[in-house]
């Protein structure tokens, strides 16, 4: 049978050489495997293709036939690794509380076990009429928030 650490075994190497980094790694019912490989510059459909063929040459489908997926991290996708969070320092960030509660900012620090969002918000200020913009940091623990993702802007 075909298992988690089997293919992370073959690819280890291969990511840690290519400056390549696993985001996920599932092996679902009748063999589909699934590799999402991420990189701090992008990562090019040429490289999912290398990283295929790899995997391929290194399993035996007359032994056990799979189905075989790779693909990069998606933009705007949620975070699911710590290095992804690192990877996005000094850009705008989406977090998701666990609670429900929604907001935006640009993510200044990644630590063990929470990460720094610099978040903008309108406040009013007592004893004057118009809100006022005010700049917080917002210190969130991994364990609280429910997702976190890239906000593209153009």
């Amino acid at each position: 049978m075909i298992t988690e650490s089997v293919i992370k075994n073959i690819i280890d190497e291969k990511l840690e050489a290519d400056e390549m980094f696993l985001v996920e790694l599932a092996v679902k019912p009748g063999n589909k495997i699934i590799v999402v490989v991420d990189n701090d510059n992008g990562v090019p459909i040429s490289y999912c293709i290398e990283l295929s063929k790899f995997i391929e040459a290194s399993l035996n489908r007359d032994e056990e036939d799979f189905e075989l997926e790779v693909a990069s991290a998606g933009i705007g996708q949620p975070f699911k690794v710590k290095r992804q969070y690192l990877k996005n320092i000094g850009r705008t960030v989406e977090v998701l509380t666990a609670e429900g509660k929604k907001f935006s900012g640009k993510l200044l620090s990644v630590q063990d076990e929470s990460f720094t969002v610099e978040v903008e918000e309108m406040v009013k200020v007592e004893g004057k009429k118009r809100k006022e913009l005010q700049v917080k940091t917002v210190n969130c623990n991994f364990e609280e928030v429910k997702q976190v993702k890239d906000i593209i802007s153009f």
